[in-house]
């Protein structure tokens, strides 16, 4: 058995890495670029951050920022549109993982044309050619969006997200800015932390974890437990942490999947609304213990690099509980809530059967059944 590594062509990192952007655009040739935002970032000023720096090289663009925060069909729709109707040859997406989700499904809409209804992306759609020429710019440390072959787009008739794998759709150049992300407020850099701490410890647990993913998703864990607080606090050192920390875990998952943490986590966006990095907050200790027999010692590891300390002279069973217990302290101490309200007994069969259904599912360490995810999502009912 062969094991895959995709990751981005190139990546900058560190403050100012924006400032890269006009030089790779002109070295490609970009003649007109489709931009990718959201409302609120345009608003707030982040996205002009990089648009101003293609004034400067005179670089022309169009802006596209029709995206909701759990990204729809339509939105995909409209975005492809936009960009033929502007005559764009590329795209700059500048956002968390809803800007970076609708721009993938967008370029490879643009270049793979057989598949311009949306839900025929769903899985692993076997298209041909690679997405639109893409630079990514995360402004949120959670969703590692920029260096990963997933995105995830709502079927609001169906009331359900649907995941996409497709190794023709990681963008050719990520930028990872801390600087891009010091206007998120706390809450978000809460749930975008903790979407990255669930994206590290699924993806050292799924069954197809091997050596090089491990390296990564131990790191990102250490890094995420050393600066999550501290970035939500709005310390720089520290955003600066979680920018690493975040781009490291999606070099993990990203080529071994997830578990069933996000096969919930995706059926409260798809349901409630409910914040994807919330949601992923909420179930992870809980799916943690759930999976804990099917672990061997990597729970050990965990919890070391979660800082806990003593743990070669634990038991089994107490570094398993000592690796749960410190993801669920961390989850508390930035603020995320332990229950969902809007969870309801009569919704429970569609939610069970609609994360049994989910890409991420079958990743999980332990075998699971429809019952027993109701039984899970029964954990966090108010």
């Amino acid at each position: 058995m062969s094991n895959r590594i995709i990751l981005n062509t190139v990546s900058f990192h560190g403050k100012g890495a924006i400032g890269e952007i006009p030089a790779i655009a002109k070295g490609k040739g970009f003649q007109h670029i489709f931009i990718c935002s959201d409302p609120d970032l345009i608003k707030f000023g982040v996205t002009a951050k990089v648009t101003d720096l293609l004034d400067e090289a005179q670089l022309p663009y169009t802006v596209y920022s029709g995206i909701k925060p759990n990204p729809t069909i339509e939105n995909v729709r409209e975005g492809v549109q936009a960009f033929k109707d502007c005559g764009a040859d590329s795209i700059i997406t500048i956002g968390g993982g809803s800007s970076m989700d609708t721009a993938k499904a967008i370029g490879i809409i643009i270049t793979n044309p057989e598949f311009e209804d949306v839900r025929s992306l769903e899985g692993v759609a076997p298209t041909k050619n690679h997405a639109v020429p893409t630079i990514a710019v995360p402004t949120t440390a959670g969703t590692a969006a920029e260096v990963t072959i997933n995105y995830v787009i709502t079927d609001t008739e169906k009331q359900r997200k649907f995941v996409c794998v497709d190794e023709h759709d990681i963008p050719e150049y990520a930028i990872v800015d801390p600087d891009m992300m010091s206007s998120m407020p706390k809450g978000l850099t809460a749930a975008t932390g903790m979407d990255a701490l669930t994206h590290a410890i699924e993806g050292y647990t799924t069954k197809a974890a091997w050596e090089m993913t491990d390296m990564f998703h131990l790191e990102a864990i250490r890094l995420i437990s050393k600066n999550l607080r501290g970035a939500v606090e709005n310390i720089p050192e520290n955003r600066e942490g979680m920018a690493l920390a975040q781009y490291v875990a999606g070099m993990g998952f990203s080529n071994v999947g997830l578990g069933i943490a996000h096969s919930i986590a995706h059926t409260l966006g798809a349901h409630y609304d409910t914040p994807h990095g919330v949601a992923c907050a909420m179930m992870l200790p809980i799916v943690m213990d759930y999976n804990q027999e099917c672990t061997g010692e990597k729970y050990r590891e965990i919890a070391r690099a979660m800082g806990v300390q003593g743990v070669d002279d634990m038991s089994q069973d107490e570094y398993r509980k000592a690796a749960v217990d410190a993801v669920r302290k961390l989850s508390e101490d930035v603020g995320i809530p332990a229950k969902n309200e809007k969870v309801r007994e009569e919704d429970l069969d569609q939610l069970a059967a609609d994360a049994y259904a989910d890409a991420c599912r079958p990743g999980n360490p332990k075998d699971t059944s429809v019952e027993d995810l109701k039984a899970l999502y029964r954990k966090i009912m108010a």
